[in-house]
C-alpha cells in the first residue's frame, strides 16, 4: 500500500517543477518562433488575392470603387462606349469608333496626320468620363483624345473641350500621339500598383511594368509579403514586425503624415522617381508644386488641374487646430463621401449644427421655399436650397478634362473683395453668375461688417508690382506658424524673386526649417552673386531630404566652378550622382531632356549636351528657350554660323528677351557684322536700360565705327548707372584715346578729388597737361 504522505509530497514536487519549467517551455516557444530582424526580407508585392481573407470588407468596399477601375484591359466587361460603328466630329475632323475581329478600334489622325485605325488596348477610368490607350513602338501608351461621357452616354473630343483656341496638329506636342499625352510619364504611375517606369533615355523607349494593373491594396500599404509573415505567426511572436510588417504606416498616425500618403497621386508634382516605399518624407519621391500663379489663383484657389493636395494643405481643416484627414470624409477604400448625399453630415462633425446649419450663418433658402434656380459660371443649375450646402460656399470648383467637376479643398470663406482687386473667383458669383463682385460684396458687408482677415493674395500682389511694403508681410508670413507652410513656402520664394537683398539676411534660418518645402523654397530663393552664396548651399548638400540634396547640387552646378572645396566633394559627387538620376528618370519629357543637356554643358560635355538640347526640340518645337541654350553651346563651340541662326529664330519668337538680344549682339560683332551687331545692342538697352555693361559694349563699338560723339553719350550712361572708379576710367581712357585733352584733364582732375589714394591719376593729369 502506498504511503500516502510520501505520494503526497511527490505530486507537489512533481506539480512545482512543472510550474518552474512552463515558463521556460514558453520562453523557448516564442523565441524560436520570433523572426531574427535581420532576417526579414525585403517585402515584395503579393497581389490583392491575399488580402481577401483578412480584409473583406475593406475589399468589398473597393471593388467597383475608383482606384479599382483605374485601368484595365479593354474588354467587353470594362469598355462603356459605343464603338458600334458611330461617327465623332472633333477637332474639325469626322473619327469613327468601330468594331473589327473582335476588338475596340477608333479611326483618327495619326502621327503623320493622317487617318488611321488604331487599336484601343486598355481603358483608363470608368466616370465620369472614360479614356482609352493605344499601343506605339517602343513601348509607348498613348491617350486618344476621343472620350467618352459616362454622365450623358456620348463621345467627346478632349481638345474641343481643353485646347479649343488652339491648333492641334499631329507636330504639336500636345497631339495625342505626342509626349503630353503620353501614359507612360503622365498618368501610369497613380493609375497602377507598384508603377515602374523603366524609361531608356539613350533609346527613348519604355519598359513599363506593374504588379497590378490597377490601384489596388499595396499601392497605399506597400508590398506586403512581410505582412503576410506577420499575420501567420502567433500573436505573441509578432513583436519584430513593425507597423503589422507593412512598410506604410495608415493608421496611428497624424494629419500631415497621413495626408502625404495620398499626396505622391492627389498632387500637382514634379517626380524624383518611381515611388519610394521605405519613407514617409514624400520630398525624397515627389516634390509638390505650390499653389502660384499661373496654375493657381494669386489667392490659391485651384485654376489649372491642380488636383487637390495643394489646396486642402492651405486649409484650417488641416491645421493643428483641427488636424482632419482625408479619412475624416472619404472612405479611402471605395473612395465614396461618408453619408452618401448628406453633404452638410461631413461638416456637422465638427462644426455644431445649432450655429452652422442655420440661414443666420449661409443666409440661404432652405428646401421648399418659394424663389427661382440659379445657372453658376460653370453652367450648374442650382435649386433652391443649394445655398444651405456647406461645399457650396466654401468648397466651390470647375469642370476638368470637359465634364469632370472637382471642388477646391481649400474650404475657404468667400471673399468678392479679393474677386475685385485681384479678379480671383469667389464662391457667391459662381453660382449667382449674373450678378458683380460688387453686389455679392455688398451682401457680405451687411451680414459681417466692413472688417476682412488680411489675406496672404495682398502681400504676393504687392510684391509683383514692386512694393516695398509687403516685404515686411512677407516676413510675417514665414514666421507665422498659423499659416500652412506651403504659404509660408510661397512667401520664401516671392521675397527671393522680388527683394532678393532682404532675403540674403535671413535665408540662412529658412535653410533649417523643420518643412522640406520651407527649405527648398530657400535654396531656389538664393542668387549666386558671391563666394558667400555657395557657402549657405554647402551643408544642404548633407540634407536627409533628396529633394534638398538634389536641389543644392543643381544650383552649385551651374556655378561653373572648376573645383568643390575638399570638404564638400564627397557630398556634392553624391548629391550630384542622385540628381543626374532624377533628369534621366524624367528625360522622356523635353524639359527633362532640356535639363539633363544643362547638367551636360555646366560639366563641359558638350557633345552630350548638344544631343539633348536638340533631342527636346525634337519632342516640342515650340520650347524656343532650348534653341537660345543651344545657341550659348555653338558660340562656345566655335559653330558660330549654327549659333546665329538659333539666336536668330528664338528672337522672332521671343523679341522682349533684352539679354538674349545682347548676347546676339556680342556674337554678331565677333563674326564681323558690325553694324547689325550694334543695331541689337541698343534694340536690347532700349528694352532694358539699366544694364551699366551692356551701355559700354554699345559705346565701344560707336567707338570703333567711328561714331565718337554716341560713344561718349553711352560711356556717360554706364557712369550714371554705375558710378565706380572703373567706369570712369573708362570714360577717361577714351579721351586720352582720341585726343580730348581738356575732358580728361577735367574728369581726371574730379576723379582725383572721389578716388585720392589712386597714385596713376596724379602721373594722368601730369601727363594731360604737358
Amino acid at each position: 500500500m502506498i504511503n500516502t504522505r510520501l505520494y503526497n509530497n511527490m505530486m507537489l514536487a512533481l506539480v512545482g517543477a512543472l510550474i518552474l519549467l512552463l515558463p521556460a517551455y514558453l520562453l523557448i516557444k516564442t523565441y524560436s518562433q520570433q523572426p531574427d530582424r535581420a532576417a526579414i526580407e525585403e517585402p515584395h508585392f503579393v497581389g490583392r488575392e491575399t488580402c481577401i481573407e483578412c480584409h473583406l470588407p475593406e475589399y468589398n468596399d473597393w471593388v467597383g470603387s475608383h482606384h479599382d477601375r483605374a485601368m484595365d484591359l479593354a474588354n467587353d466587361t470594362t469598355v462603356l462606349a459605343n464603338f458600334d460603328n458611330v461617327t465623332i466630329e472633333g477637332n474639325g475632323m469626322t473619327h469613327r469608333a468601330f468594331m473589327k475581329d473582335g476588338k475596340f478600334m477608333i479611326n483618327t489622325d495619326g502621327e503623320d496626320g493622317t487617318m488611321q485605325d488604331f487599336e484601343i488596348k486598355y481603358v483608363f477610368g470608368f466616370t465620369p468620363l472614360q479614356q482609352f490607350l493605344v499601343e506605339f513602338d517602343g513601348g509607348r501608351l498613348q491617350t486618344l483624345p476621343l472620350t467618352w461621357n459616362t454622365l450623358d452616354s456620348c463621345w467627346y473630343h478632349m481638345v474641343d473641350s481643353i485646347y479649343h483656341n488652339e491648333d492641334i496638329h499631329h507636330d504639336n506636342w500636345l497631339h495625342w500621339t505626342n509626349q503630353a499625352q503620353n501614359w507612360n510619364s503622365m498618368c501610369a504611375d497613380c493609375h497602377s500598383t507598384n508603377l515602374q517606369k523603366n524609361y531608356d533615355h539613350i533609346n527613348d523607349t519604355y519598359h513599363t511594368t506593374w504588379s497590378e494593373i490597377d490601384v489596388s491594396c499595396e499601392a497605399c500599404h506597400g508590398p506586403s509579403s512581410n505582412h503576410l509573415k506577420w499575420a501567420a505567426l502567433p500573436e505573441y511572436a509578432r513583436d519584430e514586425y513593425e507597423n503589422y510588417g507593412l512598410p506604410i504606416k495608415t493608421s496611428g498616425i497624424y494629419n500631415e503624415q497621413y495626408v502625404d500618403n495620398c499626396a505622391r497621386c492627389h498632387s500637382r508634382r514634379s517626380s524624383l522617381g518611381d515611388f519610394d516605399y521605405t519613407t514617409q518624407n514624400i520630398h525624397n519621391h515627389i516634390i509638390p508644386n505650390l499653389p502660384d500663379v499661373p496654375t493657381w489663383h494669386l489667392d490659391g484657389q485651384i485654376l489649372e488641374e491642380d488636383y487637390v493636395y495643394a489646396s486642402f494643405t492651405q486649409s484650417k481643416m488641416y491645421t493643428k487646430e483641427r488636424e482632419v484627414q482625408c479619412n475624416d470624409c472619404h472612405n479611402v477604400h471605395s473612395g465614396k463621401l461618408l453619408f452618401g448625399d448628406d453633404y452638410n453630415a461631413l461638416c456637422l462633425q465638427c462644426h455644431t449644427a445649432d450655429v452652422y446649419d442655420t440661414p443666420d450663418h449661409h443666409f440661404h433658402k432652405e428646401v421648399g421655399m418659394p424663389g427661382q434656380a440659379v445657372t453658376s459660371y460653370d453652367g450648374i443649375t442650382y435649386d433652391v436650397g443649394s445655398g444651405t450646402l456647406c461645399i457650396n460656399c466654401h468648397m466651390h470648383g470647375g469642370y476638368y478634362m470637359g465634364v469632370d467637376y472637382r471642388r477646391d479643398h481649400s474650404f475657404r470663406v468667400p471673399r468678392p473683395d479679393l474677386s475685385i482687386k485681384y479678379d480671383v473667383p469667389n464662391a457667391c458669383n459662381q453660382c449667382h453668375a449674373d450678378k458683380s463682385n460688387q453686389w455679392a460684396e455688398n451682401y457680405i458687408t451687411k451680414w459681417y461688417g466692413e472688417n476682412r482677415t488680411y489675406h496672404f493674395a495682398q502681400a504676393f500682389d504687392d510684391a509683383r508690382n514692386g512694393s516695398t511694403e509687403s516685404i515686411q508681410r512677407l516676413k510675417g508670413i514665414i514666421n507665422d506658424e498659423l499659416y500652412p507652410h506651403n504659404i509660408r513656402s510661397l512667401s520664401v520664394q516671392y521675397l527671393g524673386n522680388y527683394f532678393q537683398d532682404t532675403l540674403k539676411k535671413e535665408v540662412d534660418t529658412y535653410l533649417s526649417n523643420l518643412y522640406p518645402d520651407m527649405r527648398l523654397a530657400a535654396i531656389r530663393a538664393i542668387q549666386l552673386t558671391a563666394e558667400d552664396d555657395l557657402n549657405l548651399l554647402y551643408p544642404m548638400l548633407r540634407d536627409d531630404t533628396k529633394a534638398i540634396r538634389t536641389e543644392a547640387a543643381r544650383i552649385i552646378s551651374a556655378a561653373g566652378l572648376e573645383q568643390i572645396p575638399a570638404k564638400h566633394k564627397k557630398a556634392y559627387d553624391k548629391a550630384i550622382k542622385e540628381y543626374e538620376e532624377i533628369l534621366i528618370y524624367n528625360a522622356d519629357f523635353p524639359i527633362g531632356k532640356f535639363n539633363l543637356a544643362n547638367l551636360y554643358y555646366n560639366r563641359g560635355n558638350y557633345t552630350e549636351a548638344e544631343t539633348f538640347y536638340l533631342k527636346a526640340l525634337q519632342q516640342d518645337e515650340e520650347l524656343h528657350f532650348v534653341k537660345l541654350n543651344l545657341a550659348y553651346l555653338y558660340n562656345r563651340t566655335k559653330k558660330n554660323e549654327q549659333a546665329e541662326l538659333l539666336f536668330r529664330d528664338y528672337l522672332k519668337h521671343e523679341p522682349e528677351d533684352a539679354q538674349a538680344m545682347y548676347s546676339f549682339g556680342l556674337l554678331l560683332s565677333e563674326v564681323q557684322k558690325y553694324d547689325e551687331s550694334l543695331t541689337f545692342l541698343v534694340k536690347s538697352y532700349n528694352l532694358q536700360p539699366d544694364r551699366p555693361r551692356v551701355a559700354h559694349n554699345i559705346a565701344m563699338m560707336y567707338d570703333f565705327r567711328g561714331k565718337k560723339a554716341k560713344a561718349e553719350e553711352f560711356l556717360k550712361k554706364e557712369i550714371e548707372l554705375l558710378d565706380n572708379y572703373n567706369s570712369n576710367a573708362e570714360l577717361l581712357r577714351f579721351y586720352l584715346t582720341n585726343n580730348m585733352k581738356e575732358k580728361a584733364l577735367a574728369l581726371a582732375t574730379q576723379m582725383k578729388k572721389n578716388y585720392p589714394d589712386v597714385e596713376d591719376l596724379n602721373q594722368v593729369i601730369k601727363q594731360i597737361k604737358q
